[in-house]
């Protein structure tokens, strides 16, 4: 039972107290009496029933006021306490109770601030043993985070479902480089911990990466590492390495693969800098071959013919000399206009052609069910290809093979053929005609629900190989002939092993290896969530008013853990004046916003940074008010779960006088700094509910929906904006 329960059943308490024993006794002494005595009491009693009511109302409303006091001091004040005692035990152990209320509640709270003085002198010992003990493993850390910082490729290690759980100083100022869409308006890509890899490079290059691995690891190899070549969206090439990381349990011999990391190199530079050196030198070949010839002819005659006559000669030499002039016009316009013709050569790298056909046997018998067999395949030959474009185009070849001819099965073969190699795909039954193979050869390819916007003639192109169709007519089989280069793969040195030691970066959170790849679901314990938590800065508190937005601040929480470097810092231009009240609360000033992107740049981008991810906010009715009011203009929608800590603060602690941030962070021991501004208010309130999360816990509010819930049935969850 409650206290508003108590208070009730105490009142009614009281009411038939004061009203019960009167009122048996008179209706005893009515019923012994004779009726001339009933008269007679009647008679006696009537002209003073007024006098006893007001009298034992009067007493009944002292009682009240009794029982109120008791109630405030007593009960409400021991809650209080009560609440004041867990923020100690919990979220903030230099809180103390403050002694109030009557005596003996005034000695409670004395006696506890004793006893929580001597827990607390216990704690500092036990920290600065502890503290002490980590000393060498932080200065350890601190100094693989420098090397890691230093490193000049792009680090990002990602669990098997592709989120990241570390990357360095260098990946994030590459992906912001490379950043496009409503994010390249307001400070890059999205980089972050526990964000999927998958949006910011191609998902289906990097599971044919993981099954090149996962191959190489079956077979025992050293070098189980795969590389590919990837295109960003903004037209950059990108050269990424894999490398897997390997579980560390010694229960069994053979360890699994529990992630993976990535190396990325912006190759883009570079590999212009070839196409346009390739042009050059063809430039000057093919436009130069007919001057050289002319040169070489007028200055025969003039060695064979020395006493020739003088106007001959004179015609020998002006043709010398035109074609020196047509020559060195011809380099002057090649230096200049070559780049505008320029064709992207896409950079190869040295694959194992048994590890191509193993991959494309398990995408064949995977997306088109259908058997497949190897003959004749040499296991040591290596290939200088584009491993998922061949792969893929061996998909689309089997797929078309399946709908039009119904084939059975496929078989692979593999053989070299001088400084080529033959990779054959072979099946038996019908025959097909050139014409059919040309269309397939220019169309482009596609594989169940996977497309690319490359043909059958650009990959081949892509590997400067050939294919062609041909049929064994003594065995009534055909087959599909690639034609590819061999590549000499570089052998590591003697000796040389595999460094499994992991370096800590700047940004990491290992414990992510776990962290399993879900949507948002209400039933989640509130600690596997991920949160971004914002607050927004407006020229007003009335959004339907026509106040709007000048600042969206907000931070990430991923595995418990505040990421202050992941963060959402933005100014608005609010397209009107700002007004002097507010600039003395904010500290934004007109000529701050003036020339900051508009709201729809901004929220688009802020739509992205916290997808797939639970919004929290300090009085979040206000904050989503705005955001909800934007959304007919901008087309964005927030439609993920909202917390807000001003009613959780009300779940946990309704006996506390304030539910304000200032009040709260108080409460639980927290520094608020940067207060009023968008990025100060949004990491405030991060540490605030980081703190409230154990708190609900005890509570008996575990999951997202329990919070929901909870929060609804609170008193300010009423207020509307």
């Amino acid at each position: 039972m409650n206290a508003r329960a108590r208070l009730i059943v105490s009142i009614v308490v009281l009411g038939l107290l004061m009203t019960g024993p009167f009122l048996v006794t008179a209706v005893l002494v009515w019923a012994s009496a004779q009726p001339a005595e009933q008269a007679l009491l009647l008679q006696l009693i009537a002209p003073h029933l007024s006098l006893g009511a007001l009298m034992t109302a009067f007493g009944f409303a002292v009682g009240l006021l009794v029982i109120r006091y008791l109630f405030r001091e007593y009960v409400h004040g021991l809650l209080k306490m009560v609440e004041n005692l867990r923020l100690m035990l919990s979220a903030n152990r230099n809180f103390r109770v403050t002694p109030e209320g009557p005596p003996e509640v005034q000695l409670l709270a004395m006696a506890t601030n004793d006893l929580a003085q001597q827990r607390d002198g216990l704690m500092d010992d036990v920290d600065a043993q502890i503290a002490a003990a980590k000393a060498s493993v932080e200065e350890e850390k601190n100094r693989l985070a420098a090397l890691m910082s230093e490193l000049a490729q792009a680090v990002v290690v990602c669990n098997l479902d592709g989120r990241i759980l570390l990357y360095n100083s260098r990946a994030r100022l590459q992906f912001k480089a490379l950043a496009q869409g409503s994010t390249a308006g307001v400070g890059g890509a999205l980089i972050g911990l526990g964000r999927s890899i998958f949006s910011i490079l191609e998902r289906n290059q990097i599971d044919h990466a993981l099954e090149v691995v996962r191959q190489r690891l079956h077979k025992g190899t050293a070098t189980a590492i795969a590389n590919f070549i990837t295109s960003a969206r903004g037209g950059q090439l990108l050269r990424v390495q894999l490398v897997p990381v390997l579980s560390t349990g010694e229960a069994s011999e053979k360890r699994e693969m529990s992630g993976y990391v990535l190396t990325v190199e912006n190759i883009t530079r570079s590999l212009e800098q070839e196409s346009r050196r390739d042009q050059v030198l063809q430039s000057l070949t093919d436009g130069s071959r007919g001057s050289l010839a002319n040169i070489r002819v007028a200055v025969g005659n003039l060695m064979d013919y020395p006493d020739m006559d003088g106007e001959i000669r004179e015609r020998f030499v002006g043709i010398i000399s035109d074609e020196v002039v047509r020559m060195s016009q011809r380099l002057d316009q090649t230096m200049s206009e070559f780049a505008d013709s320029l064709k992207t050569r896409w950079p190869l790298e040295d694959v194992l052609g048994g590890d191509i056909i193993a991959a494309a046997q398990r995408r064949i018998e995977q997306h088109l069910k259908l058997p497949s067999k190897t003959e004749e395949v040499d296991e040591a030959l290596w290939l200088r290809a584009d491993s998922f474009s061949l792969v893929f185009s061996m998909c689309f070849l089997a797929s078309r093979l399946v709908d039009h001819y119904e084939i059975k099965d496929l078989r692979f073969r593999l053989m070299p053929s001088g400084k080529l190699a033959y990779l054959d795909l072979i099946w038996t039954g019908h025959a097909m005609s050139s014409e059919t193979f040309y269309t397939w050869e220019t169309d482009a390819m596609q594989v169940g629900s996977e497309s690319s916007p490359l043909s059958l003639r650009d990959v081949i192109d892509r590997h400067g190989g050939e294919i062609w169709y041909d049929r064994e007519k003594a065995a009534h089989r055909a087959f599909f002939r690639y034609v590819l280069p061999l590549a000499s793969p570089e052998n590591m040195a003697p000796g040389e092993t595999i460094d499994d030691i992991g370096v800590r970066p700047e940004y990491y959170d290992f414990d992510l290896f776990h962290f399993s790849d879900q949507n948002i679901d209400l039933d989640r314990p509130l600690t596997d969530l991920a949160y971004t938590v914002f607050d927004t800065e407006t020229t007003g508190l009335q959004p339907a008013a026509g106040d709007e937005i000048i600042q969206i601040g907000a931070v990430r929480i991923v595995n418990g853990r505040l990421l202050g470097n992941e963060n959402f810092d933005q100014l608005v231009d609010p397209e009107r004046f700002l007004r002097p009240e507010g600039i003395r609360i904010h500290g934004i000033t007109d000529d701050m916003v003036r020339g900051q992107p508009h709201i729809d740049v901004v929220l688009p981008a802020f739509h992205d940074f916290c997808s797939d991810t639970v919004l929290v906010a300090h009085n979040a009715a206000f904050d989503m008010r705005f955001l909800q009011l934007k959304e007919a203009r901008t087309g964005v929608v927030f439609n993920q779960p909202v917390l807000d800590t001003l009613l959780l603060s009300a779940v946990l602690h309704p006996n506390q006088d304030s539910h304000q941030l200032d009040s709260i962070a108080e409460r639980l021991g927290i520094v608020v700094e940067g207060r009023h501004s968008g990025l100060g208010d949004a990491c405030a309130t991060a540490e605030v509910f980081l703190k409230m999360v154990p708190l609900l816990a005890r509570a008996g509010i575990v999951t997202l929906r329990q919070a929901l819930d909870a929060s609804e049935k609170t008193y300010f969850a009423r207020v509307k904006y």
